[in-house]
């Protein structure tokens, strides 16, 4: 099979993971990067010594033979430059990052890229594939007998320092709840099944980045929240995020219940972050508990070590690779299609405003 040529447009800290995922990829490679920081570029060069590192976007987006550009740019660049992409090469396939866009204005103009783009264009969710979440959801309407309350809550570390610091401020990240968050936002309708009709949300700084200052100004990026959903067909939804609570066994824990009985998931954060002298991270747990007869069921969910250490997400980067590869091969389905990408926005965006605003918004 002839190899899978990707272009990666951007390539700092999550772009290094890509590439490291690709690389465990049968068949695939990365031909050309463009990445204008000059370290950020060395570090991406190091990791795939055969790209052509090229000099702008538009070359980039211009190289030849590629089956796909990966588009890891800060967030407020995504829609631009998918619209950039469409207008030089609307045949060719794009896996965009999270969030798929920032500015409420430009829902329009990424929503037209539906009829617009003849290529597939795949947002990059990689939540959804992470083994542990995945079993979940395998297991959901048999555990449950029905969904009717789901609980995600993340407790980690704060946010990573970024090229330029970019991601310290509302502007260029959406928000916490945009740029954080729409990862458990589009975890919410996968597993409900339906699409939200109202947001109520409370968070703001509490701990990290109080008064930082930088060429910018003050940071305004938020580190805490609660954010509760109702949905259409009912079911209600609630995101607890703490950004200071690095020092916890588990990162994110899911709970979803129902008349039958409750499942719950466990999943460690980045195994480069666990202190050394605890001995080795902790494992994924799956847990499910049934009314009738009544006792947990545990199950450790097991994660291959070399997809551990390739990146900071439970080995999902390299599945979400493998069937974003599938996909564009006619071998299967675009899993996270724009609607999907722009429904996770959406609901983080409603969450920032109902914060600020302190009351519910109606979607």
């Amino acid at each position: 099979m002839a190899t899978f040529n990707y272009g990666i447009l951007g390539c700092g800290m999550m772009g290094g993971e890509h590439i490291r995922n690709i690389a465990l990829l049968e068949d695939a490679s990365v031909a050309a990067i463009f990445e204008p920081d000059a370290a950020m570029a060395e570090a991406a060069q190091s990791l795939a010594p055969n790209a052509v590192m090229v000099a702008t976007e538009e070359e980039l987006i211009n190289f030849p033979a590629l089956d796909a550009i990966l588009i890891v740019s800060p967030n407020h660049c995504h829609a631009s430059q998918l619209e950039a992409i469409n207008a030089a090469r609307p045949d060719i396939a794009i896996l965009v990052e999270k969030p798929l866009f920032t500015d409420p204005s430009d829902l329009a103009r990424v929503s037209a890229l539906e009829e617009k783009h003849v290529a597939p264009i795949w947002v990059a969710m990689e939540y959804r594939y992470m083994p542990p979440i995945t079993a979940l959801l395998e297991r959901l309407d048999a555990a449950t007998g029905g969904l009717k309350m789901l609980t995600i809550r993340e407790h980690r570390f704060p946010f990573l320092e970024k090229v330029g610091d970019w991601n310290r401020f509302n502007k260029n990240t959406g928000g916490t709840l945009v740029e954080k968050c729409c990862h458990f936002f589009d975890l919410m309708r996968l597993a409900i099944g339906s699409d939200p009709v109202r947001v109520m949300a409370s968070a703001g700084q509490a701990v990290n980045h109080i008064g930082e200052a930088y060429d910018d100004g003050v940071s305004d990026i938020w580190d805490s929240g609660y954010v509760i959903v109702d949905f259409a067909n009912g079911v209600r939804a609630m995101l607890e995020l703490c950004m200071f609570a690095e020092g916890a066994r588990y990162q994110e824990e899911i709970s979803a219940v129902g008349p039958s009985g409750k499942i719950e998931v466990f999943v460690p954060g980045p195994g480069r972050f666990w202190p050394e002298h605890l001995g080795a991270p902790p494992i994924a747990r799956l847990v499910e508990s049934p009314r009738s007869p009544m006792g947990p069921v545990e199950h450790e969910i097991l994660v291959d070590p070399a997809l551990l250490s390739a990146g900071d997400h439970n080995g999902s980067t390299f599945y979400q690779h493998q069937r974003f590869v599938e996909a564009v091969r006619g071998e299967g389905p675009i899993d996270v299609t724009l609607e999907d990408g722009a429904w996770a926005v959406r609901i983080g965006q409603a969450a920032q405003q109902s914060a600020i605003l302190g009351e519910g918004v109606v979607l």
